[in-house]
């Protein structure tokens, strides 16, 4: 398993990235509105840390981590079949990647593939 995407959502999106330049020397992209504003820094393996403010009041804060795979319906798939609940079903962000997300013990997780 490889991790594709790390998202961190927060009110503290400035404090964070703060965090993650000081202590990891972490360079972050201006806001891509693609990605509700995320700001995005590579990670060493090709994958992408993506920190962005919650999107609406109900969007609580989180670290949602996806996992890359080549055949995304078919892990969300056997996700759900395994036991998790779908929380987005598969969609395509154009030119960006194909994403879908799932809750499972308290826990939110995604699928990614490029």
């Amino acid at each position: 398993m490889q991790v594709q995407y790390l998202e961190i959502v927060t009110p503290d999106v400035d404090g964070t990235i703060k965090i993650f330049e000081k202590s990891a020397g972490a360079v972050f992209s201006a806001p891509d509105p693609m990605l509700g504003n995320a700001r995005l820094a590579d990670m060493p393996h090709g994958g992408k840390v993506s920190i962005r403010a919650p999107m609406h009041d109900a969007e609580e804060p989180v670290t949602r981590t996806y996992f890359l795979t080549d055949d995304i319906e078919a892990a969300t798939k056997k996700a759900v079949d395994a036991g998790a609940e779908l929380a987005h079903p598969v969609m395509e962000i154009p030119g960006v990647g194909t994403f879908s997300i799932f809750f499972h013990g308290n826990n939110q997780f995604g699928f990614w593939q490029v």
